[in-house]
């Protein structure tokens, strides 16, 4: 059997404090967790220019922020269908992670999509910041150590 071809994707903005928390999780996911059967990318806000990375996956996970009402620091796993499932997030990269994966259907190009979200709270959102807050940052090895699992339990 081939091997599942597996790539981490963070989201976020890491000029805007709480916001960039999915490149957090996945730096830390890399410091404890590398793999050289997967493919862990810095997605940033680029979304359209992430197509390839879906295209040449057979799972792929995302790890973003959100605003779902949540706790500040609630990790939350899903495996939406549509991207009119995602849950709202914060910036440009919102719009455009749901036209990438509208654009994946439309290209009958369907990897395994699942979502792990750290809930973040209004307060933070405007605050330019390279640092997270404390909610948020207690959040991200917990995050990272759920991915792992997830991963680890895909690929046995």
């Amino acid at each position: 059997m081939d091997k599942v071809k597996i790539t981490v994707l963070g989201l976020g903005n890491l000029l805007m404090g709480d916001e960039g928390v999915g490149i957090h999780v996945i730096r830390q996911f890399e410091q404890e967790f590398s793999n050289e059967n997967i493919n862990i990318v810095d997605g940033g806000t680029r979304a359209l220019n992430l197509l390839e990375y879906f295209v040449h996956s057979d799972l792929v996970v995302i790890v973003d922020a959100s605003l779902d009402g949540q706790p500040p620091g609630t990790i939350t796993y899903q495996r939406p269908l549509f991207s009119s499932d995602y849950p709202r997030t914060l910036v440009a990269h919102d719009l455009g992670l749901k036209d990438l994966l509208d654009a994946l259907d439309l290209l009958d190009v369907r990897p395994d999509v699942v979502l792990f979200t750290i809930s973040i709270g209004t307060g933070m959102l405007q605050k330019v910041s390279l640092d997270l807050s404390r909610e948020i940052q207690s959040a991200v090895r917990p995050a990272s150590h759920r991915i792992r699992d997830f991963i680890s339990s895909v690929v046995e």
